[in-house]
């Protein structure tokens, strides 16, 4: 299952892990909000190419 994580903000170690655990190799996506420069159009593409995606405050 491809499924996209979206972080709002830095994830602390908990929240890393979980990530890690439900990852599945090369169709699994992390996007990092509190970066600079987001390619907004790509986040969307993704989250429409993706079949679960889970938002992480």
């Amino acid at each position: 299952m491809k499924i996209l994580h979206i972080f709002r903000s830095e994830p602390d170690e908990t929240v890393q892990n979980i990530v890690k655990s439900t990852t599945n190799g090369d169709e699994s996506k992390v996007t990092e909000l509190y970066q600079d420069n987001i390619d907004w159009s790509r986040l969307v593409d993704d989250i429409f190419s993706h079949q679960k995606v889970v938002s992480w405050w």
